[in-house]
């Protein structure tokens, strides 16, 4: 019989936009001692964990091999150590592989980013372009996505106001999210006249500066039972990149998260995108959370609009940790929503609880206006 794998823990720091009294070995530290408090696992040779996978990102952490600094302080000296430097989601793509392919039966995942540490988050995402044509005209991924924006706003329906009620939205959830950074509550008014960042892309249209860091358990269902008595199974993913060149992109055509979600649905037995109790994406604007949904297929192609006044976002169903909105570093993302849908399946989301949740999905980005998509289908 094929194997199957579970997380049987999770933890995260509250998110914050200037974790200053921090170092990243401290915030690693953080989320990895409540794992092991959680699930008694220890870092035995022949019984317990062997190998671990990092997430994190050389530019943001101010060095190269950022994974290099955390090595003691996620338990990996003298163990098996990986580094995912794109979208926490591909760290847990990778710990699957490895206990499906029977490489080990235990893997850790922990994932950190310090945005605060850069003097400007899009002087470190400039950084992704090409250096000969891109970056010297200045692309960076708040105007690429600016660019996505008004292309999606033109094609959809969605509008300013359409915006605002997704930010509003998403600091209801947030507020009864303890790990989330934006809790105070706004009215659509106070969205629509924040001042541009980059139009049409409001200042209140943008996730913060976020730091933080999250680890999960993996563990092989043979051995899942020594750690937890509620396993959250993951049962499919996949990810996809779209081409380098944004310009030889169509922005508005989901094609990466389209391709994404067939194979991971297709991995899990998902029919329909209905099945979903939870759906958990990242959504850095305001603008991506309904784009997102048309790729998934939630909302219907070019319909965004449509589906934001059918009132589907008054569901808890969609981000109810308030997503990246509310303040989730870009590059963990994919484990923040990861995190929350264990919560969710767990039934230990408190009051932003989903009744019934049983199936769920992660969703994680990389690159300029979601270049690189990944998707984590999760059940109970």
């Amino acid at each position: 019989m094929a194997r199957r794998v579970a997380v049987c823990a999770v933890a995260q720091t509250p998110f914050s936009s200037n974790m200053w009294r921090k170092r990243v070995q401290e915030m690693c530290f953080d989320v990895v001692e409540p794992i092991l408090k959680a699930t008694g696992v220890d870092f035995n040779e022949k019984t317990g964990i062997r190998s671990i996978i990092t997430n994190s990102d050389d530019i943001f952490d101010a060095r190269t091999i950022s994974d290099n600094a955390v090595t003691d302080a996620v338990g990996a000296h003298y163990r098996s150590e990986e580094k995912i430097a794109m979208n926490g989601i591909n760290a847990l793509g990778y710990g699957m592989a490895c206990i499906l392919s029977g490489h080990d039966d235990i893997v850790l995942i922990v994932g950190h980013c310090k945005e605060s540490q850069a003097e400007s988050r899009n002087m470190v995402t400039n950084l992704a372009f090409d250096p000969f044509f891109l970056r010297p005209v200045g692309l960076d991924f708040e105007n690429a996505a600016a660019l996505q924006a008004r292309a999606y706003m033109e094609k959809s329906g969605v509008t300013d106001k359409h915006l605002a009620n997704v930010v509003v939205n998403s600091r209801k959830k947030a507020a009864k999210n303890p790990v989330a950074i934006l809790k105070d509550q706004i009215t659509e008014d106070q969205v629509c006249n924040s001042p541009f960042l980059c139009d049409p892309i409001r200042e209140l249209h943008a996730y913060p500066i976020s730091d933080g860091a999250v680890a999960l358990l993996l563990a092989a269902d043979s051995r899942v039972k020594e750690f937890t008595d509620k396993p959250v199974w993951l049962t499919g993913y996949s990810n996809c990149m779209d081409n380098y060149f944004p310009g030889e992109r169509d922005l508005t055509a989901n094609f990466s998260l389209k391709k994404a979600c067939a194979k991971a649905f297709s991995m899990a037995g998902v029919s329909k995108p209905a099945e979903f109790d939870v759906v958990e994406v990242s959504d850095a604007y305001a603008y991506q959370l309904p784009l997102w949904m048309e790729g998934i297929g939630i909302a219907e192609e070019g319909k965004g609009g449509a589906w934001i006044d059918s009132g589907a976002l008054d569901s808890n169903k969609i981000n109810s940790s308030g997503g990246m909105l509310s303040g989730i570093p870009y590059m963990i993302s994919g484990l923040a929503t990861t995190a929350e849908a264990v919560l969710q399946l767990r039934n230990e989301a408190g009051d932003r609880q989903v009744k019934g949740a049983k199936k769920a999905l992660a969703h994680g980005l990389t690159g300029p206006a979601g270049q690189h998509q990944g998707v984590l289908v999760l059940e109970v």
